[in-house]
């Protein structure tokens, strides 16, 4: 029965990895889609195939963390799991139904969180593994934000004397490799967040004695994103790539790197990071090079105001599922 109850888990986790794919398709490919290098079918394979080859080029140190740094893995039950997953999946359907770019990986935590407070009050929560991802809710749109506009000016001084027919076929080229490195960041940094979970699943389970990650399941959640890209999410690539700001080759390729530097660097520090946040702050930067008018403030504040509430929003769906669980007869 425990057997059967942890599987059924575990396909829970890989079906919020799968939904966590498609929701944020967008992040990996929205700017590659609106300069049009390539077309929106090319560009999910392109992205799905870097999802998953991220499996192999990095550590397991943001798992760590979602697994067992942000909550006490004593207040963990498998109602607790399911309860903070669905809170996710539930936040995630919505805000993509209404194409908002929230962040999968703050609905997970928020979800998580929710339910383990429902169930163990606030001793759940570790708060020295909350620190830094809610300092990096802040920093890291901000560093897209400011290494975007960086790059975006560079470029412009370094090939001022260039044709713009010049620059727009270089860049075109060049922003394949930036998508590529923005998918690896993309697939590295929220496929460990489900393998945190699962870890911890087993952990709760007894059939690991110690946090660790087993390769299974590296290869599973990588499988489950990349999946998942592949099926798309085009309403908020809509948003993604062409509300905002307006882009060229030069301005996706700039947001692109901008945003895998922020994500690798996050990831190599165990810090779950969000990738709406990270590539949005960075095609505001873009915009910002043009001119401050030159970015649609309007949907960039709705897009913020959705970020502010996914955690609460999650948590709290978490918490309800928990008590629901609790009197249908689950723990």
């Amino acid at each position: 029965m425990q057997l059967l109850l942890v599987i059924g888990l575990i396909a829970v986790a890989l079906s919020f990895d799968y939904i966590n794919g498609f929701h944020d398709a967008a992040n990996s490919i929205a700017t590659v889609v609106s300069t049009r290098v390539l077309s929106p079918g090319q560009a999910v394979v392109w992205a799905a195939f870097f999802n998953f080859v991220a499996a192999f080029a990095f550590g397991t140190a943001v798992a760590r963390t979602i697994g067992k740094g942000m909550i006490d893995l004593s207040a963990v039950t498998y109602g607790v799991i399911f309860a903070g997953l669905l809170g996710a999946i539930i936040w995630d359907l919505f805000t993509w139904y209404v194409g908002l770019p929230t962040s999968s990986s703050h609905a997970l935590i928020g979800g998580y969180a929710g339910a383990a407070v429902a169930n163990a009050g606030l001793a759940a929560i570790l708060p020295n593994g909350w620190t830094k991802t809610l300092v990096y809710i802040v920093l890291a749109p901000l560093i897209g934000m400011v290494l975007a506009f960086l790059i975006t000016v560079a470029t412009f001084w370094i090939f001022r004397r260039s044709s713009p027919r010049r620059v727009d076929r270089l860049f075109r080229k060049l922003q394949l490799v930036s998508a590529a490195a923005y998918s690896l960041g993309h697939g590295t940094n929220d496929a460990q967040k489900t393998m945190g979970i699962i870890a911890g699943l087993l952990v709760t389970a007894g059939y690991l004695k110690t946090f660790t990650i087993p390769i299974w399941v590296i290869l599973a959640a990588h499988s489950a994103i990349a999946l998942g890209t592949l099926s798309g999410g085009w309403r908020i690539i809509h948003t993604m790539g062409s509300k905002i700001t307006k882009l060229q080759p030069v301005g996706g390729f700039a947001a692109e790197t901008a945003g895998a530097i922020t994500l690798f660097i996050a990831s190599s520090y165990g810090i779950p990071v969000s990738t709406t946040h990270t590539i949005t702050g960075a095609i505001v930067g873009v915009g910002a090079t043009k001119r401050l008018s030159a970015v649609r403030w309007g949907i960039a504040g709705r897009i913020v105001w959705a970020w502010v509430l996914t955690i609460p929003a999650a948590a709290a769906i978490g918490a309800i599922t928990f008590h629901l669980v609790k009197l249908f007869g689950g723990h």
